[in-house]
């Protein structure tokens, strides 16, 4: 019998960021998807759970999704496997983007992995499929699990809209082939966690989204 990951949505951070903590109940290793904001926290949901954070997945490297690097690994015994597209290792370096708005962040670590589209991640038996997905910024992905049915998207689409394109390194074309090409392809059931917003699928965005119309 399969036991389902557990998946704990966390709203941190000053543009309300959707992190994602991610366990395998039965390795209790866990993963985190987009630490936005107050690492620490991050660390006392995982901690509550024994779960040891192995690996951190980044969907792309604005500072708003990696903004908690710093503040979550500081007090860990090692250091969790970090992964990132090359095309954002550029807006990695220079705190994602944070002085566009004024503020300042400590990114931690350079990314030790550099994913790549179709690359497969995994947390306890479970598959998850890297998709490139360029438009909100060059190295955007998500990561999809069919066991699962669920995609985190990201900053790519949400709830009745999509990302914003008008920051450096943005591309509305791209933006719209990748949710075309690799999100609206998957069965409609599959369930879509956002980096802002509550929890959709493919098949509403599908029908509703006026921005797909």
């Amino acid at each position: 019998m399969c036991i389902m990951l557990e998946i704990i949505p966390l709203v941190l951070g000053p543009v309300g960021t959707n992190t994602y903590l991610m366990g395998d109940p039965q390795s209790l290793s866990s993963v985190v998807v987009d630490p936005a904001w107050d690492g620490e926290l991050i660390l006392e949901e995982a901690s509550r759970r024994k779960w040891k954070i192995e690996q951190i997945w980044l969907t792309h490297a604005h500072f708003d999704h990696i903004g908690g690097i710093a503040g979550l690994i500081k007090d860990l015994q090692t250091t969790p496997k970090i992964s990132l597209h090359p095309a954002d290792f550029p807006l990695y370096s220079v705190q994602g983007g944070a002085g566009y708005f004024g503020m300042r962040i400590s990114t931690g670590p350079e990314p030790t992995n550099h994913l790549e589209h179709g690359q497969i991640l995994t947390l306890g038996d479970r598959a998850f499929e890297v998709r490139h997905c360029p438009g909100h910024t060059p190295g955007h992905v998500v990561f999809y699990c069919a066991a699962e049915k669920v995609l985190f998207s990201g900053d790519v689409i949400f709830w009745g809209s999509i990302g914003r394109t008008d920051l450096p390194g943005g591309d509305y074309d791209a933006l719209i082939h990748s949710i075309y090409s690799q999100i609206l392809t998957l069965p409609n059931e599959t369930r879509l966690l956002s980096g802002h917003g509550g929890e959709t699928t493919v098949g509403f965005e599908r029908r509703e989204n006026p921005f797909l119309s």
